[in-house]
C-alpha cells in the first residue's frame, strides 16, 4: 500500500482537523482532485489527491486530528511508506492531546501550574493520575497545605457532575497557544487616551479612519512598526505597513492581514475589509492572508467597552484598540459641549518600545483622527 502523510501545511501548523471526506474507500482518483477538507488553526483547507489510483484505506473520520506526517490516505500498490499511520485523538481522547501540549503554555509567576508547586505523596498523584485529574487544579485541605485522596475524590466527583469538558480545537486552541506565548515572553504596558471626533462629517467610517490614523502612527514612530526577535534581541523596524485586523467569530478570534494601507485609499481599503471579512467568515481565507502583519488593531468598541490591555504576539511590538464611540461632556472655549469621543489604548513591548515613543505614536493617532477629513 502506497501511504499519503498528511503535508506541510504551512506556517509552522502541525495538525488538522478532519472537516469532511471527499472520497470513500474503492474509489478511483485522479492527481490533483480533492480528497479532504480539514480545518486548521488559520482556515479550511482542501487537500489534492498527490496521484491517479485507486483508494484501499482512509485513516481517520470527521473531527478526528491528525498530526504533520500521519497517515491520511492509503492507495493500492507499492509504495514506499510502511502501512504505520495513525490519526491522534477522537473526541473523547483529544482532551489527551491538548494536555500533552500544555507544557508550551506559559504559567504566569507564582501560579500553581506545574507538578512540583503541589504537595501530594506518590499514592495520591498515582489516583489523581486513574482519575484523570490534574493535581494543580486539587484544592488541598491536608496539613501544610496537602493534596489528600479525598480532594482528588472529591475533585473527580464534581468535575463528573459539571459534565465532560470541551476540548480547545482548532482556531482557540491557537489562540491558547499564542496568548499564553505573548504573556510569557512580552513586557507588555499600555498607554490609554481620548480622541474628539466631534469633527468627522456624518457617516464616517471609524475602521477606516483608524487604520489611516495607524499610518500616521507609524510614520510619527517607524519603531512600532518592526518586528522583534526576542532570542537575538534584534530589530527590524519594517517599510511596509501590514495591519492585521482582529476579527470576532464564534470560532474564535481570526486576525487577517490588510496588506501596504499606507499607499490605499479609502475606497480601497473598505473593499479589502469587507472582501476579508466575509472570507474568514466563510473559513475559506488563504492561509498567507493570516501572516506577516507588522502591527495590530482591534476594534473591541464595535461590540463594547471604553479601553482595554489587548495582547501584542510576537514578533510584532504593537496592537492599537479602539473602544466605543461615545457622548463626553469637554471644554470647548471655555463653554462645555457634548462631543463624540473614541477612547483609545495602545499596548506595546516595553522590552523594545520606550513609554515616550508610545505616547508620540499615539499623539499622531490622535492627531490624525481629530482632523475633519
Amino acid at each position: 500500500m502506497n501511504i499519503f502523510k498528511l503535508p506541510d501545511l504551512g506556517e509552522g501548523l502541525q495538525e488538522a482537523e478532519i472537516v469532511e471526506w471527499h472520497v470513500k474507500t474503492g474509489d478511483q482518483v485522479g492527481a490533483d482532485q480533492p480528497l479532504v477538507s480539514v480545518e486548521t488553526a488559520k482556515a479550511i483547507v482542501d487537500i489534492p489527491s498527490p496521484q491517479t489510483g485507486r483508494i484501499a484505506k482512509l485513516y481517520g473520520n470527521k473531527g478526528d486530528i491528525v498530526h504533520l506526517g500521519a497517515a491520511l490516505v492509503g492507495f493500492e500498490g507499492e509504495g514506499g511508506a510502511a502501512d504505520t499511520g495513525t490519526v491522534v485523538g477522537r473526541m473523547e481522547t483529544s482532551e489527551h492531546v491538548v494536555r500533552e501540549d500544555a507544557a508550551s503554555f506559559a504559567a504566569p509567576t507564582g501560579s500553581r501550574v506545574g507538578t512540583t508547586a503541589v504537595k501530594a505523596t506518590p499514592a495520591v498523584r498515582a489516583l489523581a493520575r486513574k482519575l484523570d485529574i490534574d493535581v494543580t487544579m486539587v484544592m488541598p485541605t491536608g496539613p501544610d497545605g496537602i493534596v489528600t485522596s479525598s480532594d482528588v475524590e472529591r475533585t473527580a466527583k464534581l468535575l463528573a457532575e459539571l459534565g465532560p469538558p470541551e476540548a480547545l480545537r482548532g482556531v482557540r486552541r491557537a489562540m491558547a497557544q499564542n496568548m499564553a506565548q505573548a504573556q510569557s515572553e512580552v513586557a507588555a504596558a499600555t498607554v490609554i487616551d481620548d480622541a474628539d471626533i466631534d469633527a468627522w462629517g456624518p457617516g464616517g467610517d471609524v475602521t477606516v479612519r483608524l487604520i489611516r490614523a495607524l499610518v500616521a502612527g507609524c510614520r510619527a514612530q517607524p519603531g512600532l512598526n518592526s518586528w522583534f526577535d526576542g532570542r537575538t534581541a534584534r530589530r527590524r523596524i519594517l517599510m511596509k505597513i501590514d495591519v492585521g485586523i482582529a476579527v470576532d467569530l464564534p470560532d474564535g478570534l481570526f486576525v487577517p492581514v490588510l496588506r501596504d494601507v499606507a499607499h490605499r485609499d479609502a475606497a480601497d481599503l473598505r473593499a479589502g475589509l469587507d472582501r476579508m471579512r466575509a472570507d474568514v467568515k466563510a473559513r475559506k481565507i488563504p492561509p498567507e492572508e493570516m501572516r506577516g502583519n507588522t502591527i495590530t488593531l482591534s476594534n473591541f468598541g464595535m461590540i463594547a467597552g471604553k479601553y482595554a490591555a489587548p495582547i501584542v504576539v510576537p514578533p510584532t511590538v504593537a496592537i492599537l484598540g479602539a473602544g466605543r464611540v461615545h457622548d463626553a461632556v469637554v471644554a470647548c472655549d471655555g463653554k462645555p459641549a457634548v462631543h463624540a469621543i473614541l477612547p483609545l489604548s495602545l499596548t506595546f513591548d516595553h522590552r523594545v518600545v520606550t513609554g515616550g515613543e508610545a505616547a508620540r505614536f499615539l499623539a499622531a493617532v490622535i492627531g490624525d483622527l481629530e482632523s475633519k477629513t
